[in-house]
């Protein structure tokens, strides 16, 4: 897919994300909740699962070289570990 201008906002029909066009091509990716976030959260929380070609082809973020590179704290943190051995504290 074709760069999104600096300025304008494009929202992908799988997901549902915008994604705004940055001068310098450092999209910003807004998330229904939460922060706005990199093409690379955004590949690393949703965009890697997507399994048919088809899916793939309506992707605003299949290109590699558009997203940069993804790193450990793009991806969703693990749960906190619960003790249920004792219930009253």
């Amino acid at each position: 897919m074709a760069p999104i201008p600096p300025g304008s906002r494009q929202r992908c029909t799988l997901c549902q994300v915008e994604i705004q066009g940055m001068v310098g091509g450092n999209d910003l990716v807004h998330f229904s909740q939460g922060a706005p976030g990199s093409r690379a959260k955004l590949w690393a929380r949703v965009c890697q699962y997507l399994r048919t070609p088809e899916q793939c082809s309506q992707c605003l973020n299949q290109d590699a070289t558009r997203r940069g590179e993804v790193v450990a704290s793009d991806y969703y943190a693990e749960a906190p570990v619960i003790d249920l051995s004792n219930p009253l504290g």
